[in-house]
């Protein structure tokens, strides 16, 4: 019986590994070319955050959730004739049986579209695609991940497109 959960329990981390594997090999794919930003935020970044003192009990729960990522990584290219193509490699690279997809906003000349993927009910990762005709960028943020507080961290970080899942407690607080 314990062979049979080792097994299992070995499965479901290499699982998880080959999902985030499968979107690193699409970042290592283009760190190298200078025509990307590229930003790589570590979980030592997030941890400086969490020493900084909070001014309202807003910013407390905001820092509390800074301090469970792990890392944030950024992929993005602008002014591009290759965007929509650059949109749809990404697209193909997110693991449909790893990712559920969370929401997708269409905004005149972009897509967007977020993917979670979730074990034990809780959020380990964060995938964000967004293409346009001359824009691209792929977001993935990892570790222990608060919906309602992404859209905070992302405004304080000033990450374009996470004020999108701002969409997400609005239609949760109409809900209830």
């Amino acid at each position: 019986m314990k062979k049979i959960a080792a097994v299992v329990f070995l499965m479901l981390i290499m699982t998880g590994l080959k999902a985030q594997d499968a979107i690193s090999k699409f970042f290592s794919k283009y760190q190298d070319d200078e025509s990307f930003t590229q930003v790589n935020v570590s979980s030592k970044m997030f941890n400086l955050f969490t020493n900084m003192e909070a001014d309202s009990p807003e910013d407390k729960e905001v820092l509390e959730a800074i301090s469970k990522l792990k890392g944030l990584k950024i992929l993005m290219k602008e002014n591009t004739s290759d965007a929509r193509s650059l949109y749809k490699e990404a697209f193909a690279m997110v693991p449909g049986k790893e990712f559920e997809e969370l929401m997708s906003v269409r905004d005149k000349d972009k897509d967007m579209k977020f993917y979670i993927r979730e074990s034990a009910g809780k959020i380990s990762e964060l995938v964000m695609i967004m293409g346009g005709m001359d824009d691209f960028m792929v977001l993935s943020l990892f570790g222990e991940i608060d919906l309602k507080q992404v859209s905070r961290i992302g405004k304080k970080m000033n990450v374009e497109g996470l004020e999108n899942l701002q969409k997400l407690n609005d239609g949760e607080k109409k809900k209830n």
